[in-house]
């Protein structure tokens, strides 16, 4: 756990991909948002617990990020924020609209939302205090989320250079999968990749190496 200006941040493993799940809580309050219930519901509820669930986040509408969606939503009766684009292309039910630059309160807290496309066209990530953000799929350790076809794939280098290396070195990503890491240690390898340039029809699983 860490904690950081009272913003708690938590994160578990779940489901069989695996896929994280994290809770952001306001230690003054002890209100809290789930973003991503992506499966196992008693787990993730068992990280929400002695907080008051007053929102789950969804970064994009993918079967392994909402797979407990329903039990989450039925246990806790807390809103659901998606981007309307994901929301009716995965048919997702939802209780507020987001879009870019929204801002959504946790108990004395305020988090950014910023719309991240490429993944999905309504991808979204939350910036968090002290330079963390949460990124759901828009990028990993090592390269940017999948992308199903050349377009999608020049979407998301436009987010990379429009948006995710516009933050600071010291910026903590957080993705759907596999570790944190920090734009400062992406940097050196994205650059590289912008300056050898790629095929018209990159698409898929792609790095920066």
């Amino acid at each position: 756990m860490e904690k950081k200006s009272g913003i708690h941040l938590i994160s578990k493993s779940v489901g069989p991909w695996p896929m994280n799940t994290y809770l952001i809580s306001c230690s003054i309050k002890n209100d809290s948002i789930i973003v991503d219930p992506g499966s196992e519901p008693d787990v993730i509820m068992d990280m929400a617990s002695n907080t008051t669930v007053k929102g789950i986040f969804i970064t994009h509408g993918h079967v392994d990020h909402i797979g407990a969606l329903e039990e989450i939503k039925c246990v806790t009766n807390a809103p659901v924020y998606i981007h309307p684009f994901d929301a009716n292309l995965f048919n997702i039910p939802y209780d507020h609209s987001l879009s870019n630059v929204d801002m959504i309160s946790l108990g004395f807290q305020v988090l950014e939302v910023i719309h991240t496309p490429g993944h999905t066209p309504g991808m979204m990530s939350l910036k968090l205090d002290n330079n963390r953000v949460i990124v759901g799929d828009t990028i990993f350790v090592g390269g940017p989320g999948r992308t199903n076809s050349p377009a999608e794939f020049q979407i998301t280098m436009k987010t990379m250079q429009e948006v995710v290396f516009a933050w600071q070195d010291k910026t903590v990503f957080y993705p759907g999968h596999g570790q944190p890491g920090t734009i400062g240690d992406e940097r050196r390898s994205y650059e590289k990749f912008i300056k050898d340039g790629w095929s018209p029809q990159l698409c898929g699983d792609v790095t920066w190496e």
